[in-house]
């Protein structure tokens, strides 16, 4: 890269000299550098710079006086000098500019504003040659006139030819300065990593489709938006450059499989926006989500890593009336993210109605009440007995939140606690939960209400599994309850293991350290990894009340559990069914091997007064016999 020029920096601070040219380097310039007048004089001679960096308050000979000797040298006099002085008074300023300074700039130093006067008075200095150039022409061209008269019909005719050759540069310059306006808008309007339009130029579309629909009651359109799954993970292990290239591929891939005269816009992040005009049908936006999953389903070769991505997509179409592109972009993600909670057991996208919009502001007000609820300590816990399959006995109980709304009345569990996974009010309400399940376990065995070591199940959230200071939190919950460990059931999901897969090792160890026992919940309907049930420390699995459920449906079903039984029983673990409803699925579980189970078969969820009558009569024990 050629040089930006020569700079010589003068300053008895070697530390000032040394980050000035690092700085000035890496901007393209060459830079000499003396720390003292007599030096700076001396290597002015020798080396012709292109502008000079002069302190003022030097040991031998102070700035002004090196300024004085450059102007006074015709050799150097032309050679700009920029003041650099932490002398901030307005007379030094002036003294520097009588010296012959050019330009001043006070210590300490922002290097854009050094770099933006250097570059300045080089632009000063190329305008002045040039316009000296100019003149030496222009005075030849007059000597040339008055001197050959016989000329002057030819010098008109090069005058003319140059006032042509100047109006056409001057076209030249409206034609590219058209052509950066251009430029500048189609900057302002696209994302310029994927080169598609961004949010502004989409919510045009969007206001022109809308005055479409205003205009001609024939005509309708649709917004599809998306999102790219777990994306997160990308940028998070791999870094935001392979993050960028995905999003290039992406979006790639996105512009070949959709139809022409289609919008694709990328709105920021990992999320994108199509719409498509002029439809006929609702299921031709469908087809276009089918299409781009087809498409996304394929994997991604980025930088020697082979990815899959999978999409959530909303969809919302022009027939609900809208009148602002915020509404239809609000909705459209309102959809994307019920497709995106339903996940791998529904369909990835998801159509918009209005059920969704007073959904999501449900969910809103839920959120603030669910704050409230906190503090008010309107929570309370439920209890599922988890018995033998085969003698009916109880061997422990399931800890189970409920909500008693002061207005609402009970919220089910359904509603509040996907609200409170996402936005983590789960961690709160998980550690009341575990603080209280552990209070009363410990009550029930002063009262002697127990016969046997019976446990308490208390499930753990992922959010809560993700806690830095997890163990510290239950070893001061089982300090404050008396509550020994082995008494204690933690259950966590599948998801929750290999979402902390590098923490998580360390964590169940130290629980079964406690002689806490561990447990999977719901076995079989999240990553179903066989390699962390060898090397984590687990002690049961619970199967999914959805096998239970479908076993009389499907031949298929029992072998599903019969296997899960059978690679439990082979490492060591017991195993727990979930929703068992029939004697007939109590028994055929018994008959697979399955020891344990909890369903309304042997008791629905009670509160304390019921446990504590359950365990009072011993002819309450034995359950579903």
């Amino acid at each position: 890269m050629a040089s930006k020029g020569l700079v010589l920096i003068v300053d008895d601070t070697p530390n000032n000299i040394q980050i000035l040219s690092e700085a000035l380097i890496q901007q393209g310039y060459q830079v000499r550098g003396a720390v003292n007048g007599s030096m700076s004089l001396i290597s002015v001679k020798h080396l012709r710079p292109d502008v000079i960096l002069l302190d003022i308050k030097m040991s031998d000979m102070d700035g002004y006086e090196v300024c004085r000797q450059l102007k006074s040298d015709p050799e150097t006099a032309s050679i700009p000098v920029i003041f650099i002085s932490a002398l901030d008074d307005a007379l030094n300023k002036v003294k520097a500019f009588a010296v012959g300074g050019v330009d001043y700039v006070t210590k300490p130093f922002q290097f854009p504003e050094v770099l933006a006067r250097i570059e300045n008075q080089l632009t000063i200095g190329r305008l002045q040659d040039d316009l000296q150039s100019q003149n030496l022409r222009l005075q030849q061209e007059v000597r040339e006139r008055i001197a050959v008269e016989a000329q002057v019909h030819r010098l008109n005719a090069e005058l003319e030819e140059r006032v042509k050759q100047r109006t056409l540069q001057l076209e030249q310059e409206i034609v590219e300065r058209e052509q950066a306006q251009e430029q500048l808008r189609y900057r302002a309007m696209h994302d310029p990593l994927t080169r598609l339009p961004n949010r502004t130029l989409l919510m045009q579309c969007l206001e022109e489709a809308i005055d479409k629909t205003q205009q001609s009651s024939g005509f309708a359109f649709a917004v599809l938006f998306l999102d790219c799954d777990r994306f997160k993970i990308v940028n998070d292990s791999l870094g935001h450059f392979v993050g960028d290239q995905f999003l290039i591929a992406i979006a790639e891939r996105l512009q070949c499989c959709l139809p022409p005269e289609t919008t694709l816009a990328r709105l920021g992040g990992d999320e994108f926006t199509v719409l498509l005009d002029d439809l006929s049908q609702l299921s031709e936006a469908t087809a276009v989500a089918q299409t781009i999953q087809a498409a996304l389903s394929a994997p991604f070769q980025i930088d020697g890593h082979e990815f899959f991505i999978t999409a959530s997509i909303g969809i919302v179409h022009s027939c609900w009336g809208y009148l602002t592109p915020v509404d239809i972009l609000r909705d459209a993600d309102t959809a994307m993210y019920r497709a995106k909670a339903q996940g791998r057991n529904g369909s990835r996208y998801q159509v918009f109605d209005p059920s969704m919009h007073a959904d999501a502001q449900t969910s809103l007000l839920l959120d603030t009440d669910l704050h409230r609820a906190i503090e008010r300590q309107e929570f309370f816990l439920h209890y599922q007995p988890i018995v033998s399959l085969a003698t009916g006995e109880i061997q422990g109980f399931e800890a189970l939140v409920r909500w008693q709304h002061p207005e609402r009345g009970p919220v089910s569990p359904g509603d509040f606690i996907p609200v409170a996974e996402e936005t983590g009010l789960i961690v709160p309400i998980g550690q009341w939960v575990f603080r209280e399940a552990c209070r009363q376990l410990k009550t029930w065995q002063h009262q002697k209400l127990l016969r046997g070591p019976m446990y308490i199940c208390i499930n753990l959230s992922v959010k809560q599994f993700s806690q830095p200071d997890l163990i510290e939190q239950i070893d001061q919950v089982l300090q404050e309850t008396g509550l020994e460990g082995r008494y204690l059931k933690l259950e966590i999901t599948e998801s929750a293991i290999m979402n902390n897969s590098t923490s998580a090792a360390e964590i169940l160890e130290r629980l079964s350290d406690r002689n806490i026992q561990l447990s999977i919940d719901d076995f079989g309907t999240g990553y179903s990894s066989l390699s962390y049930l060898h090397y984590f420390p687990v002690d049961t699995l619970k199967v999914d009340r959805s096998f239970i459920n479908s076993m009389a449906q499907t031949h298929k079903t029992p072998a599903i559990v019969q296997a899960i039984i059978t690679l439990a029983h082979n490492l060591g673990m017991d195993v727990v069914a979930e929703g068992i409803e029939t004697p007939e699925q109590r028994h055929r579980l018994a008959e697979l091997g399955c020891q344990y189970g909890q369903g309304y078969l042997f008791s629905k969820p009670v509160d304390t007064q019921a446990v504590v009558g359950m365990l009072s009569h011993r002819d309450q024990i034995l359950l579903g016999s």
